[in-house]
């Protein structure tokens, strides 16, 4: 079913963005008592580049006073994509996926608390996806979920443990996350009418 994307509403800018992603790793940091054997999985696309952002600031609150120019030596915490084409249930109707790389820092994820990293919280179908395609990987000690964005409209019984934004919407409307990483001018969350033609309602 064709789609229209009509112009939409600016919800998030860069530095709410950057503010969210940071209230996270707090957040993260205050449950998980530190980042020992922490690492987060980006989900392709938008949730690679925000998991990058999310350890950096990772780095940056776990260590108190280095956003003040400190030498505190700051944590790395490990950082991978996780890809889920082929654990998709739309596959049949959406056939041609690109599958991407799945890079798991270490190369294991026994003993690991792993950070599930997307853009947006929608059906919940994509984080059921992720939780087959990293069972098949191995057994985490602790899987927890960080998104962006949770638009609501859940249709599988999955939540999120950290959240950036909560954002009511109807099913007429598409959320778009801009990131330039991905190519975008600015950062930016929007929310977006879509618009089907009549002759395919």
């Amino acid at each position: 079913m064709a789609e229209t994307l009509s112009t939409g509403k600016q919800i998030l800018g860069a530095p709410e963005i950057a503010r969210s992603l940071f209230r996270i790793a707090h957040e993260i940091l205050e449950r998980n008592r530190g980042v020992e054997n922490l690492i987060l999985l980006g989900i392709p696309s938008a949730g690679a580049p925000l998991a990058q952002r999310l350890a950096k600031a990772l780095a940056v609150a776990a260590v108190p006073g280095r956003a003040e120019g400190t030498k505190s030596p700051a944590p790395e915490v490990p950082v991978g994509t996780l890809d889920i084409t082929m654990f998709r249930d739309d596959l049949g109707r959406h056939p041609i996926r690109v599958p991407q790389p799945t890079f798991i820092p270490g190369g294991s994820l026994e003993g690991r608390t792993v950070v599930l990293v997307d853009d947006v919280l929608y059906s919940g179908r994509t984080i059921r996806a992720a939780l087959d395609a990293l069972g098949s990987l191995g057994r985490a000690a602790c899987v927890q979920l960080a998104v962006l964005v949770d638009r609501g409209h859940r249709e599988l019984p999955i939540r999120a443990d950290y959240v950036g934004k909560n954002l009511p919407t109807s099913r007429s409307e598409k959320v778009v996350v801009a990131l330039t990483e991905l190519g975008a001018e600015d950062d930016s969350v929007s929310i977006v009418p879509v618009t089907v033609p009549k002759e395919q309602r």
